[in-house]
């Protein structure tokens, strides 16, 4: 597909058994592909829409149940529906992404049912399975393979056992045999490797050529680029986005919490970011969950106010088939961050002088600072001078505003492990779990909470303003509520253990 000329618009339908990863998966395929420069559209799942109005299967008779199913279909197929024909007008390469398709249906009736209800409506399985979709990605459920990390708490629609869960996950998977473009991304491998298995498993079926930076030995790397940067036009095929951070209080012991604004031209999206140790095997669990505008607004008063507000130009290009982020850190921001670049990229290559040579020629590389503190987002946005700060993070045992942590170290465990990826020692099975469809729900963060006042007592006022606008005012508000230490541009030398 990719060798076509024409615009392409793929069909993707994320499907499984409860806990298998389907919220964070379409995530994860998000962020990606609009980083490539693709349109995104996520179809939210039906059958969640019409239960959270308060309806209980328990509560129906045989006749009601099945009646309940037929409508579901129809409602997904008209959702659906709006979904592709976006797409087909979009001027952009676009993936829509199923939150489940029209054959799930099949998996919760019997088949002389399921016959019945396409008679009665004139559908055909080839129609719903083979020719509506592109591809199908099976996601296994925790509950085969990964039972530790299988629950249903704080899942407004989930409730099932793990037996019943693996019963759903076969049957779901048994519902879409037969499509001639079909793969299951099992629980071999911990849940940020199998989120990389998910992405790579998309791109090779569309055609996309991401170097190694899916490749299951690969390992984030980060490196410091002298400024100023190259000019636009020394630089390949590239996106530009806003990105916007805050660090908020959490009332969960033991985690870190964080907002992720990033868009183009006055349209966002918006991503929470949770996380903290499973009590279980005490690794980091990480649950993203995303975020709608409101939602955005009305966590944003929870600030924590030890760490200023990050805004970055972020940079997405491919070099020589290798996919690199490009941070430029913007004002306002701590005297620290002023004139910093950072460049990140995904590599299976071990040897550092090999690494080196294949980066971007058109960028100075100072040195690589894979494992720095010094680099890490978190200190970088301390208001406290380094040397002080009792929540600076040194790769070792830390503590921040919930007390002493050794194996989340605030939220940078990753960079502790010299560049491996620290959310791949997540296994964030269980985060699933939080990825909750109410935010009311999420570390008590919730409008309810904060009653639209932050600290100072300020109205929540950015409610009130068009996504495009937001930006600009967070911008602004930020300015009038923080004064700035004007002191040196340079990053302050510190002893630290890595």
């Amino acid at each position: 597909m990719a060798n076509q000329s024409q615009k392409i618009v793929y069909k993707l339908v994320l499907t499984g058994g409860p806990c298998g990863g389907k919220t964070t998966g379409q995530s994860r395929l998000s962020t990606f592909f609009e980083n490539l420069g693709w349109k995104v559209f996520r179809v939210p799942e039906t059958a969640n829409v019409l239960l959270s109005g308060g309806i209980k299967f328990a509560d129906l008779s045989a006749d009601e149940a099945l009646k309940f199913q037929e409508n579901l279909l129809r409602t997904m197929i008209q959702i659906e529906n709006t979904f592709f024909e976006l797409g087909r007008t979009c001027q952009r390469d676009c993936l829509i992404i199923c939150d489940r398709g029209a054959m799930d249906a099949s998996a919760f009736i019997s088949r002389e049912k399921w016959e019945a209800m396409l008679s009665t409506n004139n559908w055909n399985c080839v129609e719903l399975r083979d020719n509506r979709y592109n591809h199908i990605v099976h996601m296994l459920s925790a509950a085969n393979g990964a039972e530790d990390f299988y629950s249903t708490e704080d899942h407004a629609c989930r409730s099932e056992g793990v037996e019943l869960a693996r019963e759903l996950d076969y049957n779901a998977a048994a519902a879409w045999i037969g499509h001639p473009y079909f793969d299951v991304i099992d629980n071999s491998t911990d849940f940020d490797l199998k989120m990389n298995r998910l992405i790579d498993c998309v791109c090779q079926r569309i055609g996309i050529d991401t170097g190694d930076r899916l490749n299951v030995n690969s390992k984030k790397r980060k490196f410091l680029v002298k400024s100023p940067i190259a000019p636009d036009s020394e630089f390949p095929s590239f996106q530009d986005f806003d990105v916007v951070h805050n660090y908020l209080q959490s009332d969960v012991r033991k985690a870190q919490v964080r907002l992720r604004k990033r868009g183009q031209k006055g349209h966002w999206s918006y991503i929470h970011t949770l996380r903290k140790v499973h009590p279980i095997n005490g690794q980091s669990v990480e649950v993203r969950t995303q975020l709608t505008h409101r939602d955005y607004l009305n966590l944003l008063p929870q600030r924590d106010e030890a760490h200023f507000t990050i805004f970055k130009k972020r940079r997405c290009f491919i070099y020589n088939n290798q996919y690199y982020q490009l941070d430029i850190y913007r004002q306002p921001s701590h005297p620290r961050c002023r004139g910093l670049v950072l460049l990140e990229t995904y590599s299976a290559v071990y040897d550092k002088d090999t690494l080196l040579a294949s980066l971007p020629k058109f960028l100075e590389i100072e040195r690589e600072v894979t494992g720095d503190p010094a680099y890490s987002m978190y200190n970088l946005s301390l208001k406290e001078d380094w040397k002080n700060s009792k929540k600076y993070y040194t790769g070792g045992e830390a503590s921040g505003a919930n007390g002493p942590t050794k194996s989340l170290t605030n939220g940078h465990s990753d960079e502790k492990h010299n560049g491996q990826n620290g959310v791949a020692k997540m296994n964030g099975h269980a985060g699933e779990k939080l990825n909750g469809h109410a935010v009311g729900k999420m570390n008590g963060h919730a409008a309810d909470k904060v009653n639209g006042f932050d600290k100072r007592g300020h109205k929540a006022a950015l409610g009130k303003l068009a996504n495009g606008a937001a930006h600009d005012a967070e911008l602004d508000e930020f300015k009038k509520t923080h004064r700035m230490d004007l002191g040196s541009p340079k990053i302050t030398k510190v002893a630290v253990k890595i």
